[in-house]
């Protein structure tokens, strides 16, 4: 599928969820044919965000992933993308929740890309036409196509650091699965876990999966917030990196961009909750390892 790059959006803007609906059609989820540019500019709402965000920032983030990740490996962006397009669409976690932002996104600005990286790669077994779901164009925020990046981006960073996020996107069952749950918003939870897959303890999608689940299970009688207190976020420098943005350079393309500079963990709070995480993963039902350790 090719977008009307004739007709760009000058201005990033939120398309509502009653309109995003109305144009999810099959001819959309099989790439045949994009919703009409026009339209949706007429059905688009201003983005009054803390800093005007000029879509082509953006729009040159996908164009660049798509080329360099070619058809071989679209999985493999999103840790090329998610850290730029945090640290290009700068905004506040309220801002992040309007699902009308990532409608206008997936439909307006990129629906080349949302086919690109998620249409399937298989063909239908009816014998139709391959198509995308529809939640990967407007859906909840650990599924939609640039929203799920974004937030990936937000939770797992740490602080300014961008690393721990290119490690859970290397896992696509840390965004297809781990996304998914609440004791990720919690910061120490989540850079605890990235921390078993950076030392290899949790190495697989099926591990990962099985991590999470124990890690949810002992949440019910153990309270993350009290082993292991989370940062007072700092909203001053927070609302500052937004703040600077339109005199900002673009990010760099080959090496990570610095994120904004709060709430980077106290490697000590990090250290009660890895043991712990570690004991409860040896005892996690991870499927095959029972027979792999018994041969």
């Amino acid at each position: 599928m090719t977008m009307d790059l004739q007709n760009p959006p000058e201005l990033i803007g939120l398309l509502p969820g009653t309109v995003a609906q109305r144009f999810l059609t099959k001819t959309l989820l099989t790439g045949e044919q994009i919703p009409p540019p026009g339209v949706l500019d007429q059905l688009t709402v201003p983005w009054e965000s803390v800093a005007a965000n000029e879509a082509a920032a953006v729009r040159d983030l996908v164009q660049e992933a798509m080329v360099r990740h070619g058809d071989l490996s679209p999985t493999a962006a999103d840790a090329w993308l998610a850290p730029r397009l945090h640290a290009t669409l700068r905004m506040t976690r309220r801002e992040a929740a309007d699902p009308a932002l990532w409608n206008f996104l997936a439909l307006r600005l990129a629906p080349d890309y949302v086919q690109w990286r998620h249409r399937p790669r298989r063909a239908h077994p009816d014998g139709g036409a391959a198509a995308v779901a529809a939640a990967r164009y407007s859906g909840p925020f650990y599924t939609q196509a640039f929203s799920r990046l974004w937030w990936t981006a937000e939770l797992f960073r740490d602080g300014p650091e961008y690393i721990p996020v290119v490690v859970a996107c290397e896992n696509q069952d840390v965004l297809n699965t781990v996304l998914r749950f609440e004791f990720i918003h919690h910061r120490p939870v989540a850079q605890a876990m990235i921390s078993l897959i950076q030392r290899e303890v949790v190495k697989t999608g099926r591990e990962v999966n099985a991590l999470a689940v124990v890690v949810y299970a002992a949440g019910g009688t153990l309270s993350y917030e009290s082993l292991s207190p989370d940062y007072a976020p700092d909203r001053g420098a927070y609302r500052d990196w937004i703040e600077v943005l339109p005199a900002a350079p673009r990010v760099p393309f080959d090496r990570l961009p610095d994120g904004p500079p709060d709430g980077t963990l106290d490697l000590d709070l990090l250290e009660v909750l890895v043991p712990l995480f570690t004991e409860l993963f040896r005892d996690a039902r991870v499927r095959g390892r029972a027979i792999a350790e018994g041969s």
